[in-house]
């Protein structure tokens, strides 16, 4: 593409000389010269619908927001909805474990009480080993998507909220990246009726 500014050169001369010499003086094609960008108004639809779902879901990543976008009717990659995430400043940083300090360790040094501690029965149901991931999946998933997002007035609106995430939001509306991005619900539907 021209420069603007060779641009109102070439056109200046345009009057004198053809525009298939100018370019060859220039070095361009002309088909460069022709050249008008065109505003893509689905760009602009999509970009709006990108930041009306990332305000929605602040914690979802480019994936999440892909999928969700793609259940909408959307066509389109997680490579351009990166893109548009991130000149919009809509990427969201990976969060990793904080590290902590040692327990013995500073003024007061704290006991591990449990070490000590003797187990005398064990729990009734063996449960399957993917619950007690799914379980931990669950409260970590509660506290990003909600709870570090809200400020609760008492605990009877903490838990009228968390309920409603889990029941509506995590079960129902939320794309699992485990569950090849349906929701539990979904999964549900397809793999076990």
């Amino acid at each position: 593409m021209i420069p603007s500014e060779e641009c109102q050169i070439v056109e200046a001369l345009r009057t004198q000389h053809s525009v298939r010499e100018i370019c060859e003086v220039l070095g361009f094609t002309r088909s460069n010269f022709y050249y008008q960008p065109k505003s893509d108004p689905s760009e602009e639809v999509l970009r709006a619908e990108i930041e009306k779902l990332a305000a929605q879901y602040p914690t979802y990543g480019y994936r999440r927001i892909t999928h969700l976008l793609v259940k909408a009717g959307y066509r389109v990659g997680y490579r351009r909805v990166a893109r548009l995430m991130k000149s919009e400043n809509l990427s969201v940083a990976v969060k990793r474990a904080a590290q902590t300090t040692h327990s013995t360790e500073g003024v007061r040094p704290w006991i591990n009480h449990l070490k000590t501690l003797e187990v005398c029965r064990s729990v009734a149901r063996r449960g399957c080993p993917w619950e007690n991931g799914y379980a931990e999946r669950l409260i970590r998933t509660l506290k990003e998507e909600e709870i570090h997002l809200n400020a609760y007035e008492n605990i009877h609106e903490a838990r009228e909220r968390i309920g409603h995430f889990i029941t509506h939001v995590y079960h129902h509306k939320r794309p699992h990246s485990a569950l090849e991005y349906l929701t539990p619900l979904e999964f549900q539907r397809q793999n076990l009726s």
